[in-house]
């Protein structure tokens, strides 16, 4: 017990004998920087034109084949046991034949599970792709009656 004593009592003169007076500055704030600059870039912006038929192409990925087929506006059609539902097609104004997209929904036909809702562009099928295991269902062309 001695010992902690002497100990705690060293302790307390040795920390009073060195005791600093610290200076704090005030320091003005840096300029805040953007981790990424900003830039902006100019886009195109295309008119487009509503179609009502959109070509598509189904392929079989088990066996190879494929088949095209044309579904209207708001209509339906059979895709190998898949069941595609077009809302709306569209296609450059300027450029009939460019790059077509249109919004479907594939589901299958036996449970109406929906594999896919969403736009499909011609030009770029895999940006956003039909996700199923044995099919493969894309855009071709969007056009008008």
């Amino acid at each position: 017990m001695m010992r902690l004593t002497t100990l705690a009592f060293c302790l307390v003169t040795a920390s009073s004998a060195v005791a600093q007076t610290i200076s704090v500055e005030e320091l003005a704030p840096s300029p805040v920087q953007p981790r990424v600059p900003e830039t902006r870039e100019h886009v195109e912006r295309v008119e487009a034109t509503k179609g009502s038929i959109a070509s598509l192409r189904g392929l079989d990925k088990v066996n190879g084949k494929s088949t095209d087929v044309d579904v209207q506006t708001g209509g339906s059609v059979e895709v190998f046991g898949l069941i595609v539902t077009m809302r709306e097609c569209r296609y450059p104004t300027e450029n009939p034949s460019g790059d077509a997209f249109a919004y479907l929904t594939i589901r299958d036909r036996q449970d109406g599970k929906v594999f896919f809702d969403g736009w499909m562009i011609a030009s770029s099928p895999a940006l956003s792709a039909l996700d199923h295991r044995r099919y493969d269902v894309w855009v071709l062309r969007c056009k008008s009656d």
